[in-house]
């Protein structure tokens, strides 16, 4: 049997889903979209609010003695342009007083790929001395960072220096660690980069929703180091003999 286009153009109608006839059924329906829709954006919200009131600039950051700069990515072995900026930030604090050591956490999963070691580089050729420099190489992501910050080189309060878009889910996640943080967002242009990492960050709020309600293990703990108290303890010297 043959079928003319409109038998196939009913056929192919009838085929997808239908909307509730029903007053009552589309009600229900829209309730659902909503209810969904409401929790879609509860991590965010969450996100939000637990950063509320810790967001501040280079210029009024109050003065902590660590700095935790997050990684961003490298580009032929050195810092890409938005890791850069993060660490202008953390030179700019330094000359300025504000803090005393960084701690530059990021991924050193590869040989050949090994952001902390980069970031050091990066500090120390624009004036921060490499003894103030204290290298994290499994900050594999932003719970990752927080985790190893508070548990392995026993850092209880900071300033997070990383972009806009990402750094209250940075200030959420080191507070769920039991890192009393502020933090620092470089301000970018809005380009394609820009927009890509705003909305990556709706896609995280999710996992960071989850990461600080069930506290993962990160992907490597590994033993205490002493690293960012040796770096204090080398800043407190001075001062006492003064």
């Amino acid at each position: 049997m043959r079928h003319g286009p409109r038998h196939v153009l009913r056929r192919a109608r009838g085929a997808g889903p239908r909307l509730p006839r029903t007053r009552a059924g589309r009600r229900r329906l829209t309730q659902a979209v909503m209810a969904v829709c409401v929790l879609a954006l509860l991590p965010a919200t969450w996100l939000r609010l637990a950063a509320d009131g810790r967001l501040r600039t280079t210029a009024d950051v109050p003065r902590t003695e660590v700095a935790v700069v997050f990684g961003a990515g490298l580009w032929d072995g050195e810092p890409s342009p938005y890791l850069a900026h993060r660490l202008d930030a953390a030179v700019e604090l330094y000359r300025a007083g504000r803090i005393e050591v960084v701690l530059v956490t990021g991924d050193n999963s590869r040989e050949d790929y090994d952001e902390p070691d980069a970031m050091r580089a990066y500090l120390t050729r624009h004036g921060v001395p490499d003894a103030r420099i204290v290298s994290d190489y499994a900050g594999f992501d932003t719970w990752d960072s927080c985790v190893r910050a508070r548990k392995i080189f026993g850092v209880d309060r900071a300033v997070l220096i990383s972009q806009g878009f990402h750094i209250r889910r940075a200030v959420a996640l080191c507070r769920a660690a039991g890192v009393s943080s502020y933090g620092v967002g470089v301000d970018e242009r809005h380009d394609a980069t820009w927009y890509y990492g705003g909305v990556r960050e709706i896609l995280a709020a999710g996992k960071a929703a989850a990461d600080a309600a069930f506290h993962p293990d990160p992907r490597f703990l590994g033993p205490e180091e002493p690293g960012v108290e040796r770096a204090l303890a080398g800043v407190r010297a001075p001062e006492a003999a003064g």
